[in-house]
């Protein structure tokens, strides 16, 4: 991995805030991921058990990341088998939680693109859809 030093002169900005769990299962992963999709970009990372289930614990530094760094872009990960869901914590609840976690987000920041992870203990991230798909 390349250290991009930064300097004064330069606007503080980077590109992305990625909010996941802590959970040391899926670190690996999520490095693998983030050198893959972000690699040589500037970001900001937020790791809190339960991702996106601690909402106001996450959505201060989302919203710090937006005002402060001058983030485009969200990226909002949770994972299968999370402890700090407990027995709720099924891939249901974890979808339902990333779609209204976005809708919160864009709500306030229309601006920002919001993307939507699901990882799993296989290796791999799923990639979630923002849109709800109706019931009938």
């Amino acid at each position: 991995m390349t250290y991009f030093p930064h300097n004064l002169d330069r606007p503080l900005e980077c590109d992305a805030i990625v909010v996941t769990c802590l959970d040391f299962r899926f670190q690996r992963l999520f490095e693998r991921w983030l050198t893959e999709n972000l690699d040589h970009r500037y970001y900001d990372r937020v790791a809190y058990a339960g991702g996106v289930k601690q909402w106001d614990v996450i959505f201060p530094q989302i919203e710090f990341a937006a005002q402060v760094h001058n983030v485009r872009r969200v990226i909002l990960i949770n994972h299968e088998d999370c402890r700090a869901y407990g027995e709720a914590g099924t891939y249901d609840r974890h979808v339902r939680d990333l779609r209204q976690a976005r809708a919160r987000i864009l709500e306030k920041y229309p601006q920002l693109e919001v993307e939507l992870y699901y990882a799993r203990l296989a290796g791999h991230l799923e990639w979630i859809s923002a849109a709800v798909t109706p019931s009938y």
